[in-house]
């Protein structure tokens, strides 16, 4: 294992002239990062293949698969298979350790939970929950696996902590591809939809992270029953939804005529509802995102019931639609709210950091391989993606630490 740390840093010294200390430095907290991780596996060499696999999601490979890793790290490649692909740890523990030490690094009070669907594109069948499926982050339909993400933001940064991969209906209705593909019973038995797995995991580290929030985009958000169970766990919330959400404006009832039952308001889409606005009826404010500068946003409010999927009524619900710039236009946004009483500077904090989750998949995919994965198994997947969240924690953890020295000099 030495000579290997050797050798590697004496390639990233000559590529990137980075002061040898430092660099010797940060191997030894690599190595450091990685040791409460993994003394959850009892066997030294299965602890050795996850370290090795951690360096190698963080080195320069230009594509950080299996075979990649085990050739640039001189190891047998059908043991880092095995440890990735083969056998089925429970990463749930890693992931636990992680929520652990993300609370305990960048914790809040106010912080945010964001819960995020990203696709990765996939060819043939056999691959755990492959299928021609709608993938957001390429907007298209196409063939591939999706995955579940939650993350968690706050003033002082913000990174992915856990993650689910969605089993598709096709694939609950043949239980023998489920079973070779090693997908456990319990995930395909009863189909579980992304919802669930949000709720899953907000059950598995909510808890871990204190948080006053919880978000994310319009395939989340506009689930109503998924609402309905957050307000349930008395959960505070700000979903995005689609711009053909329908919502009863409770703020602008039609004058009573005295006779019959008075009038409710006809429902109507968000969307027509932000048309019909006035100048007054919008608060400018500047947000600052701590990366991006300041960003201006135009925001308005108003007390709303909105439609559920089964054209029932849910709760009273607090509709914000803001606008912000976006390349040479405007991009308008649509969410609800339980927070019926909170303030506009809170909401509008609520939703620029519910964009975070965007950087957070920018360097989880960039910088530490999380979709440069080759194994077909639900294991696989999840064994990969976890450590992959990982290596993105360390990332995270060092630009931290360095912001942090650089403020005190």
């Amino acid at each position: 294992m030495e000579r290997r740390f050797e050798e590697r840093k004496r390639e990233i010294e000559q590529d990137a002239h980075i002061d040898q200390q430092a660099l010797a430095s940060c191997v030894r907290q690599l190595q450091q990062f990685g040791t409460p991780y993994f003394a959850h596996f009892l066997r030294s060499e299965t602890r050795q293949n996850a370290q090795v696999f951690l360096e190698g999601l963080l080195s320069d490979l230009p594509r950080k698969n299996l075979e990649s890793i085990a050739y640039r790290y001189e190891q047998e490649r059908s043991g880092l298979q095995r440890f990735i692909g083969q056998t089925d740890w429970d990463h749930q523990p890693l992931l636990k350790r992680l929520a652990e030490q993300v609370a305990a690094t960048i914790g809040e009070d106010d912080g945010i939970i964001a819960f995020d669907p990203s696709g990765f594109e996939k060819d043939g069948k056999k691959s755990a929950g492959v299928a021609r499926q709608w993938l957001g982050r390429f907007g298209k339909v196409d063939n591939g696996q999706v995955g579940t993400f939650m993350a968690y933001a706050t003033r002082q940064e913000h990174v992915l902590v856990n993650a689910k991969l969605f089993i598709p209906q096709e694939w609950n209705d043949a239980p023998a591809r489920c079973k070779r593909a090693h997908i456990p019973e319990q995930e395909y038995r009863k189909h579980k939809t992304r919802h669930r797995h949000c709720l899953e995991m907000l059950t598995e580290q909510g808890q871990l992270l204190p948080h006053k929030w919880v978000t994310g985009d319009d395939e989340i958000g506009k689930v109503s029953s998924f609402r309905r169970a957050l307000r349930k766990r008395k959960e505070k919330y700000v979903l995005a939804v689609p711009c053909n959400t329908l919502v009863r404006d409770l703020e602008n009832v039609p004058k009573y005529s005295g006779r019959g039952a008075p009038p409710k308001g006809a429902f109507i889409r968000v969307d027509e509802w932000k048309d019909s606005l006035k100048e007054k009826d919008w608060q400018v404010m500047d947000v600052r995102d701590g990366e991006k500068g300041v960003i201006v946003r135009k925001l308005a409010t108003c007390n709303v019931l909105a439609h559920t999927e089964r054209g029932r009524v849910a709760n009273e619900e607090l509709l914000i639609v803001t606008e912000r710039p976006d390349g040479n236009g405007v991009k308008v946004d649509y969410y609800l709210s339980n927070a019926l009483d909170e303030s506009a500077e809170e909401l509008a904090r609520v939703i620029v950091a519910s964009h975070r989750v965007e950087d957070c998949f920018r360097r989880a995919k960039s910088a530490c391989g999380l979709a440069d994965y080759e194994v077909q198994t639900w294991y696989g997947w999840h064994h990969h993606v976890t450590i992959s969240l990982l290596a993105s924690w360390f990332l995270t953890k060092e630009t931290l630490h360095r912001k942090k020295r650089e403020a005190y000099r």
